[in-house]
């Protein structure tokens, strides 16, 4: 048993029969975007490289979970799932999976019934990590039922590491949204305390990166050839991984500075060289497949373009996806966004965009 699961082990939380009653907790908690990309994955969710990303504050998931004891004693875990009001019985067996593989952690959830009762404030298909803003709500209403159910109050960074790490346990890239503003997740030694196990904020972020705008653009709302899941499984065959990782850790202690010291152009350079990167290992897997759309190589030769003319720092990103995260300060936002209403929104499916920005971290609700 990994260290970090064993501290989590706690056997003794067993309800007592007739003790309990009805009740919910409820969290909102945002998706994330990663600027060093985490791509490939071994052991139980365990990145090959650690990774840094920024938090979204509008691109969130909204999570109930109605609890209620069983009538009968069962080792089963039993529950309901429902998103925008609609029962999903394919993401429910997903979760019901997901919660068996707690149960050394949460022993008392097969004592339970459950309802969940979850929505997006962010379309399907929109180029933001679902599962991240999703799994991480779900795994916060989790550990806040373990304090209600127990009187077992932590101290809030107690308390999101254990978050950050069970979340980690139903999507990898899950545990960065535990966090407001930049956050690390995987071994580094650019951060005291980082591990593979969980996720924690960088401290000493440059002002200027807390005001960051996140504008989305949807090249296409179609869902993906190639699922995140298969793609992290083909890097254990690609013939570049080694060097990936590699490089993946020197981007990352340089990112790392350049967030702290305030270094606009370093970081825009690193963050366009990670999400053409991954691309690239998309195109170098065996076999290879393609996830860009024409309007995404036209969208980034237009930003490098408006950027050489008006020297000013708009930078993209990519996830698995063809859709567009553009990065820039605020104190930027009018003329960039004329920009982006001139010249890329023609290039959306429909016209469509979305305005974000760097987040506070989940709610509770």
């Amino acid at each position: 048993m990994r260290q970090a699961e064993g501290q989590y082990v706690n056997p003794h939380l067993i309800l007592e029969s007739g003790q309990v009653k009805p009740g919910e907790v409820a969290w909102r908690s945002p998706s994330n975007i990663a600027l060093v990309k985490y791509w490939g994955k071994h052991g139980r969710q365990l990145p090959r490289n650690p990774s840094v990303s920024f938090t979204l504050q509008h691109a969130h998931t909204e999570t109930r979970l109605h609890y209620r004891p069983k009538e009968e004693s069962s080792p089963e875990i039993t529950l309901d799932f429902f998103f925008e009001g609609a029962p999903k019985p394919g993401f429910a067996d997903r979760i019901r999976q997901y919660f068996e593989s707690l149960k050394a952690i949460f022993p008392f959830l097969p004592q339970l019934e459950f309802s969940i009762y979850s929505k997006n404030a962010f379309p399907h298909s929109a180029g933001i990590a679902s599962s991240a803003s999703a799994m991480s709500a779900l795994a916060l209403c989790l550990c806040s039922l373990e304090e209600k159910l127990f009187d077992a109050k932590k101290e809030r960074s107690e308390f999101l590491r254990k978050a950050s790490y069970t979340s980690r346990l139903g999507s990898g890239s899950v545990c960065r949204s535990l966090y407001c503003g930049a956050v690390v997740w995987g071994k580094t030694i650019e951060v005291e305390g980082s591990s593979d196990e969980f996720a924690l904020p960088l401290e000493d972020v440059h002002p200027d990166f807390l005001s960051f705008r996140d504008d989305i653009l949807l090249v296409s709302t179609s869902e993906k050839a190639v699922s995140s899941s298969a793609g992290h499984a083909l890097m254990d065959s690609n013939p570049y991984a080694e060097a990936r990782y590699a490089d993946a850790q020197r981007n990352l202690q340089e990112l790392v500075w350049a967030l702290r010291q305030g270094e606009l152009e370093a970081f825009g350079r690193i963050v366009e060289s990670e999400a053409l990167t991954l691309h690239g290992l998309m195109f170098s897997s065996r076999p290879p497949y393609l996830l860009l759309e024409p309007n995404t190589i036209t969208s980034i030769q237009k930003i490098q373009a408006f950027r050489k003319e008006t020297r000013l720092p708009l930078y993209f990103s990519l996830d698995a996806g063809p859709n567009l995260h553009l990065l820039y300060p605020d104190a930027y936002q009018k003329r960039i966004k004329s920009f982006i209403q001139d010249q890329l929104a023609p290039l959306c499916s429909d016209g469509q965009y979305l305005s974000d920005e760097i987040g506070e971290g989940p709610v509770a609700l």
